[in-house]
């Protein structure tokens, strides 16, 4: 073999090793994740006695002492604040653990792809210029994954929504310059709407840190300035801070959709913006 064909091969056999290395990497880390948790930590033992320490739980979630359960809805850990009543924004401090905002970038890293929007007239998802992050959707079966099942339980106690009235999360990246401009996460077209009915809330969650810009923007919302992308506009933002989640509805308490409920993500400025979401609809969604 020709000298300058072994460096290309030795060149090809590193490249495919370091490869693999990095994928079976990845796959223990996940492993880790998934193996620890529902383990008992002093932090949860911290929990016992849930009704002797008068807690203050949120509507829908059973009392008792019961170590599992305060793990699953991070008892003590969440604390909510309302930020909009018009339209409905509640930020939720706390919402995932470390591990969990680790594991759900874990498991998407591999499978991101260019986003899309749904088109109105066939309901499939299409490219465009309005948003340039990238993404995935946990497949159905991902959603018997111990660690997703908690997310999802959480979700539906704070929400106040059936679990399967959610559709599957999403899991997005945002690099420099990438953004998602305001837009409207309830339907406007009869084919989305017979697959589930309309969407009534949504659930995003921040999954890290060390991010510029990259806000959640409400231009509806509050009554004074905010930052968004590194400008001051009008309206409402929340800055990503990994772990907390902010729960905002669709659809106004008179049952129609609710048009301040126009969102956006603001530009990254530097860093990296990853975020989970969850769109939950007004009937079972398939």
């Amino acid at each position: 073999m020709a000298p300058a064909m072994r460096i290309v091969f030795g060149l090809l056999t590193f490249v495919t090793v370091g490869m693999i290395i990095g994928a079976l990497c990845q796959l223990a880390f996940i492993r880790k994740l998934e193996d620890s948790y529902g383990t008992e930590t002093p932090s949860i033992r911290r929990l016992r006695g849930l009704q002797s320490n008068h807690l203050k739980l949120p509507i829908g979630i059973p009392h008792g002492n019961n170590d599992k359960e305060a793990q699953i809805l991070r008892l003590g850990y969440v604390k909510p604040e309302v930020l909009s009543w018009y339209p409905r924004i509640i930020l939720l401090h706390n919402f995932l653990s470390m591990e969990e905002c680790d594991y759900l970038r874990a498991i998407a890293l591999p499978r991101l792809e260019i986003s899309t929007v749904v088109d109105t007239k066939t309901g499939k998802g299409i490219k465009s210029d309005v948003r340039t992050s990238s993404g995935m959707f946990l497949q159905p079966e991902e959603r018997k994954y111990p660690m997703v099942q908690a997310i999802e339980k959480r979700i539906s106690v704070y929400s106040q929504i059936p679990v399967e009235h959610g559709e599957l999360i999403q899991v997005l990246r945002y690099e420099k310059s990438q953004f998602y401009k305001p837009h409207y996460d309830y339907f406007s077209d009869t084919f989305n709407l017979k697959r589930g009915g309309q969407r009534v809330a949504t659930m995003l969650m921040y999954l890290n840190d060390n991010v510029e810009g990259g806000e959640t923007y409400f231009p509806l919302a509050g009554s004074g300035d905010c930052s968004c992308g590194g400008k001051t506009v009008k309206g409402l933002s929340v800055k990503p801070t990994k772990g907390n989640a902010i729960l905002f509805w669709s659809m106004g308490l008179d049952g129609q959709s609710d048009p301040n409920s126009i969102h956006g993500a603001c530009e990254v400025l530097s860093g990296e913006k990853w975020s989970a979401t969850k769109w939950m609809r007004q009937i079972a969604h398939n």
